[in-house]
């Protein structure tokens, strides 16, 4: 079978697919327009799709009807019909568990900045106005004790929520499609409504699986619910939060500040207003950037394309139901 890699991976993940025997296609340059990238998949029955900026929907499958099975390079599957898949027999892997701490990390290290104002301080000495000691200019505040809201609490979220409490000792609540016993027997989670969650929570975390429906769901409405101290992290996807509204928020004081490692869009504007604010620290999209992490993924996308060549069921498949 012929592997389409969209783009370059980790040498670990390349060289397992060609000791199973598979063809293995990556294009000469990565910035793909849609139609190169198009007609890559015509002409191939794997892919191991690095990146969303392509969607597999109903177009795809029409126009790729070859297609046997796709191995996404992410833990996120927001870029893929899965209904469509299911219809269609193709069985959707992804990359969970081997990028959850990297993830996690960096959702601690935004609390962190934001809680700190560290970008705001970082820009102050690359431009030379470290200026003289002013006792009330630019304070932060401090975690110890506060409460940590976690929407999502999965694999990510529990890091992310074990860090806060071994760290700051923060107490931990959190808004779920279902309750962790895990999170309520060893951090003392407390599961509670999405109301709840927004007005309690000094540091809200996003760290759910993105959908359709949750579009903009932290948008003004929300924002206004939340604590004046509140500082709200967003390290899932973009989607979930109306970056104007935002903004907004931050800017008129109703929250405290914001820590994002994904934006709405993405990538974020170099004008959009929101990276001028003392109170905000972005980052490049870069939960999974580690040697270790990245390495992690290639070899599950691997084995999930591996695997659906033997016959063999993807050991990480968001629709197992293809096999029923």
């Amino acid at each position: 079978m012929k592997v389409f890699i969209t783009k370059r991976i980790p040498e670990d993940g390349i060289r397992m697919l060609k000791e199973a025997g598979l063809e293995i296609f990556i294009p000469e340059h990565e910035n793909l327009s849609h139609e190169e990238w198009l007609n890559y998949c015509t002409s191939t029955d794997l892919i191991l799709s690095v990146g969303s900026e392509f969607r597999y929907d109903k177009d795809f499958f029409n126009a790729c009807p070859d297609v046997k099975a796709i191995a996404l390079y992410s833990v996120g599957f927001d870029h893929v019909d899965v209904k469509e898949a299911v219809t269609r027999k193709v069985p959707v892997g992804n990359t969970p568990d081997v990028l959850s701490k990297a993830t996690s990390d960096i959702a601690f290290l935004l609390m962190q900045s934001v809680a700190r104002r560290a970008s705001y301080n970082f820009e102050k000495v690359k431009s030379g106005n470290w200026g003289d000691f002013d006792p009330l200019h630019a304070l932060g505040q401090e975690l110890y004790g506060k409460t940590l809201g976690i929407f999502g609490l999965g694999r990510i979220g529990m890091e992310m929520a074990k860090k806060s409490k071994a760290a700051f000792g923060m107490e931990i609540i959190y808004h779920n499609r279902s309750h962790s016993e895990e999170a309520e027997k060893e951090l003392e989670a407390e599961y509670v409504s999405f109301d709840e969650l927004i007005a309690k929570s000094d540091v809200l975390s996003i760290h759910a699986n993105f959908k359709a429906d949750q579009k903009e769901l932290f948008n003004a409405s929300v924002f206004e619910k939340m604590k004046s101290n509140a500082i709200f992290i967003n390290t899932a996807r973009g989607g979930f939060h109306h970056q104007k509204d935002l903004y907004d928020a931050l800017a008129e004081h109703k929250i405290w500040g914001a820590g994002l490692d994904v934006t709405n869009p993405e990538p974020i504007f170099k004008e959009d207003p929101i990276l001028e604010l003392s109170n905000v620290c972005v980052l490049p999209h870069i939960g999974s950037a580690t040697i270790e992490a990245r390495t992690g993924m290639a070899k599950v996308a691997a084995e999930n394309l591996i695997a659906f060549s033997k016959g063999e069921p993807m050991p990480a498949c968001v629709n197992p139901e293809v096999y029923s």
